[in-house]
């Protein structure tokens, strides 16, 4: 069962969250988080923790990271209203464009963030993960940055179903490693860049893509992405003339949705993360961890999982390979426990419908992955027809079209289609 907290202590530990005091020490927001990790790990996540207090606040270091954000990546990125959208579902309907930054989706601001902290750590190479490639290409551009070797981790599956991503790493320089083994998804890639960092703790500086993992990773990510929110939430007020009534975004590990949803946990606004619903509700036929799952220990955190009665990690399934992934952020895990997130889920058929449809209505190709955001925001309008809606365009769809090409286009609903 999941882990549920009472009203009290979940309202205490939002405020401590509010104030800035989670993850804790331990590196825990709650129950969830932590490090579980082989002791031959623990001096390199110590040594990245002491990293991680002592540059990424530091004046010098942001001066850095915003130039970077600003000159490179082309931050702010757009709040696009999408008039179409809102005359069809009845609300009104705002656009954060993550799509528009370099490289095409929000994983370039942690990968350019990570990047800098890893020559100030001194690495001499770095290595990656990734599911839907945009985290690799992100990492291989912000290597070739800042002028580090960069090697990405990727599930032999996702290589067939992201080509277009694969040959863009190449291109920006990284070497792109295969992985056979496992589920040969995010999950399996995941592990085998854990393994490489093994045999060179010192050396090598292991550039996680999303919100996961042992701290301080969570932790990182979250800080290095909440550029996301903080730029909406501003861009609402000055253009919209006021906050949302409801925020979305996508969450497989979870790096987007905390992004957009940290700066606004204190406002009076819904917050909802849409999970992969896949093609059912059986194990191996999703990735909707937190509408499934129970508690448990998944690559150094504990966080919700999928996971069989014995304990054993299940392989997941979604059209998004991005959202492919059988855990999720000790952080979001927190936020539903808490009540603050509400966390649901999306089938590939609705994402792929979501996805026709933004094309046809705002001239916008999407991501998959944000697509199963768009299926659940549509839905949400339908109930509540007049309301504000703000959902994180996470990413760019050109990556998905050797995926779209198996599936014939089937809306037409405007005139002179």
């Amino acid at each position: 069962m999941k882990l549920q907290m009472g009203a009290d202590e979940a309202r205490s530990l939002l405020d401590a969250q509010l104030r800035g005091e989670l993850p804790d020490e331990r590196g825990r927001f709650g129950p969830f988080g932590g490090r579980y990790v082989p002791e031959t790990l623990v001096p390199a996540f110590e040594r990245l923790e002491d990293g991680v207090r002592q540059f990424l606040h530091d004046p010098d270091f942001q001066e850095q990271f915003q130039r970077e954000l600003r000159e490179w990546v082309g931050r702010p990125t757009a709040l696009t209203f999408a008039p179409q959208l809102s005359e069809r579902w009845g609300t009104e309907v705002w656009l954060k464009r993550e799509d528009l930054a370099h490289t095409g989706a929000h994983k370039i601001n942690n990968a350019i963030g990570q990047a800098l902290l890893a020559k100030r750590l001194g690495a001499r190479r770095v290595i990656a993960e990734t599911g839907a490639g945009q985290h690799g290409v992100a990492s291989a551009a912000a290597c070739a940055r800042v002028g580090l070797p960069c090697s990405v981790y990727m599930g032999a599956v996702d290589i067939e179903r992201q080509a277009p991503n694969v040959d863009r790493m190449h291109r920006l320089g990284a070497e792109v490693v295969a992985v056979e083994t496992g589920d040969k998804t995010l999950r399996a890639a995941i592990d085998e860049a854990l393994r490489m960092w093994v045999t060179d703790p010192s050396g090598i500086y292991y550039l996680l893509g999303s919100a996961v993992g042992a701290h301080p990773y969570p932790y990182l990510v979250r800080e290095l992405q909440s550029v996301i929110g903080a730029e909406a939430r501003q861009q609402m007020i000055e253009q919209a003339g006021a906050l949302p009534d409801a925020a979305f975004a996508c969450v497989g590990g979870g790096s987007n949705a905390i992004g957009l949803f940290y700066p606004l946990l204190g406002d009076d606004i819904e917050l909802i993360g849409v999970e992969a619903g896949g093609t059912g509700d059986g194990l191996g036929e999703n990735a909707a961890t937190l509408a499934t799952g129970t508690p448990g220990v998944l690559q150094g955190s504990y966080t919700v999982i999928l996971q069989d009665e014995d304990g054993q990690v299940q392989e997941t399934h979604s059209i998004s390979a991005g959202l492919d992934y059988s855990g999720v952020g000790p952080e979001h895990a927190f936020l539903q426990a808490a009540g603050r997130v509400k966390y649901i889920s999306a089938t590939d058929d609705e994402a792929l419908e979501a996805l026709e449809e933004l094309c046809e209505a705002e001239g916008i190709l999407t991501a998959l992955e944000t697509s199963h955001a768009f299926a659940a925001a549509r839905e949400w309008s339908r109930e509540n027809p007049g309301k504000r809606v703000l959902i994180g365009n996470s990413g760019r769809g050109d990556k998905d079209m050797p995926t779209l090409t198996k599936y014939p286009a089937r809306i037409r609903t405007y005139a002179g289609a």
